[in-house]
């Protein structure tokens, strides 16, 4: 009990160093933020989606996604701690408060079901992956209440990006994929690629607050 403790305090404050004291002050404004995603929409905005470079999978669904991890993962991206071209040039072009508002925008836009409060269970080897992953005591126990705002709902997202997500974790010597986080690292590295494919497999279907929402035909 002491370890996993340890874990999620490590974890705690890891997720909160992306992001600086000054950009985690900044208060985000939905409606202003749903007039700056004309750049977001071209990829997170169609639905079923795919994007082909660097890697082939469904773009994520972001609509319902946390402001807190939404921020974390544009600074990380601005920062270089993701690598991906596109990402990392769009979050460079961003300010503080434009991150800020489009995260407060995309939390709002979710689904607003109501979800389980624990997730339903999955095959025997998926339910082993979760326990030795830990997965459930930073990301809740349904996948969609993480303990800390700067982690991701993951419950019904998009398995195949899951699974490029989690794998990128793993990946060190790429110039255009990889992800750097100690703690997301080291739970990666423990599973071999089939492990990942099941862990997102299973996470990918449950239900979910997540969504893309698709704008209409521009006149």
């Amino acid at each position: 009990m002491k370890k996993i403790l340890l874990t999620v305090s490590v974890l705690v404050l890891t997720g909160a160093s992306t992001l600086s004291a000054h950009a985690q002050d900044i208060q985000g404004d939905k409606t202003v933020g749903a007039t700056k995603n004309a750049l977001c929409i071209g990829c997170h905005g169609i639905q079923g989606y795919h994007t082909g470079f660097p890697e082939v999978h469904k773009v994520p669904k972001i609509s319902g996604q946390g402001a807190g991890y939404i921020r974390a993962a544009l600074h990380a991206y601005k920062a270089g701690e993701r690598k991906h071209p596109s990402m990392r040039t769009l979050a460079s072009s961003l300010s503080d408060q434009d991150i800020a508002d489009l995260a407060a925008y995309y939390e709002s836009t979710g689904r607003g079901v109501t979800l389980p409060a624990t997730a339903a269970e999955g095959s025997a080897k998926a339910a082993e992956l979760v326990t030795q992953g830990g997965c459930t005591s930073c990301h809740g126990p349904n996948f969609s209440k993480p303990i800390d705002p700067s982690y991701p709902k993951i419950a019904g997202q998009h398995a195949d990006y899951l699974y490029v997500a989690l794998r990128s974790y793993k990946t060190n010597d790429k110039p255009l994929i990889g992800r750097a986080h100690p703690i997301m690292g080291g739970v990666a590295k423990q599973f071999s690629n089939a492990d990942l494919k099941v862990l997102a497999d299973y996470v990918g279907s449950l239900p979910s607050e997540l969504q893309t929402v698709q704008r209409g035909r521009v006149k």
